[in-house]
């Protein structure tokens, strides 16, 4: 069915052949034909209303209808928008037809042909540029969607448990609790130090089988009223609140330290051990914490001491002033 308000761009030196055009494209029921004299003109114009359909002469003073059709391409990756195009010309041969396909080019009309073909290319360019902008805006509302569920996201796909974003959320609540009521928050990472090196041994299934069972234990191992959640591919963390800091010293952590390193996870493709690492900070009620992100990044620095040293590594909050020489 004719789109009346189809946006038709038409470029042509030749004031003649703009007007059999516009008059043919009139009459059959179009509306919006917007001229351009030349091809700089024709940008400009696209610049201001991108075109559905564009009828441009092949050879034209200064810049021709394939480097126009060149622009209009590049033009066309900025905004999301596909010009269909449609160049006029008396060549003829494959070779040079091969040429307008490769540069860009959609469709020809001949000038000899021009009243026999010009309707019924456009009929079918109408169909084919609407197809395609519309392929595109679902795509565009698509990655727009997709990006508003990342943004709002909290769970990590492989675990079920929270994320970085959702124990940030958590952390605050804790903080706001343990400040108004009394008590401490304690934030413990876990990494697991090895699982790049497994990761390039195995399956991207075992390592998940991996990650699944991992979550299994420390959930055993902790007590149900602690947040366990997944930040990032190797590392897990622990937000625990007890009445005072002596709950939650490093010791208490010992049985997780050993229970994850201490017996290996069963896949499918055997056994598998994993060396952790695990860094602790304790926040007493009224911690002065202006960004806990800031707090969570400092911790995952401590990670590297806990490698190193094999023991629960503690970092203190809020951390030392640095020296001045």
């Amino acid at each position: 069915m004719l789109n009346p308000q189809l946006s038709i761009l038409v470029v042509d030196d030749t004031k003649f052949s703009s007007a059999v055009i516009g008059h043919t494209l009139t009459q059959a029921g179009y509306r919006n034909i917007r001229f351009a004299a030349s091809a700089m003109a024709a940008l400009e114009m696209h610049a201001q209303q991108p075109a559905g359909i564009m009828i441009a002469d092949w050879l034209m003073p200064e810049m021709d209808g394939l480097q126009l059709t060149q622009r209009i391409r590049q033009n066309d990756e900025q905004s999301s928008h596909y010009t269909y195009v449609i160049l006029l010309t008396a060549r003829e041969g494959n070779n040079a037809l091969r040429e307008a396909f490769d540069r860009g080019v959609d469709d020809f009309i001949s000038k000899s042909a021009m009243s026999e073909q010009l309707l019924p290319r456009i009929y079918a360019a109408d169909r084919t540029s609407l197809l395609i902008n519309r392929l595109l805006d679902d795509n565009r509302h698509l990655t727009e969607s997709l990006a508003l569920l990342e943004d709002n996201n909290l769970i990590d796909p492989v675990t079920g448990l929270g994320n970085r974003r959702y124990l940030l959320q958590r952390l605050d609540s804790a903080l706001r609790s343990v400040d108004s009521r009394g008590g401490a928050c304690s934030l413990l990472l876990i990494g697991l130090q090895n699982l790049p090196e497994l990761d390039e041994r195995h399956s991207q299934g075992v390592i998940e089988e991996l990650l699944k069972g991992v979550t299994r234990r420390i959930q055993q191992l902790l007590r149900p009223c602690d947040v366990i959640t997944r930040i990032n591919n190797d590392t897990f963390a622990l937000l625990a609140i007890a009445d005072n800091t002596e709950e939650l010293k490093p010791g208490s952590f010992r049985r997780l330290h050993d229970g994850i390193n201490l017996k290996a996870f069963k896949t499918s493709e055997g056994y598998l051990t994993l060396r952790t690492g695990l860094a602790l900070c304790n926040l007493p009620g009224n911690s002065e914490i202006a960004d806990t992100s800031r707090l969570l990044a400092s911790l995952e620095d401590q990670l590297k001491e806990a490698y190193s040293t094999g023991l629960i590594s503690e970092l203190r909050w809020p951390p030392a002033p640095a020296l001045q020489a």
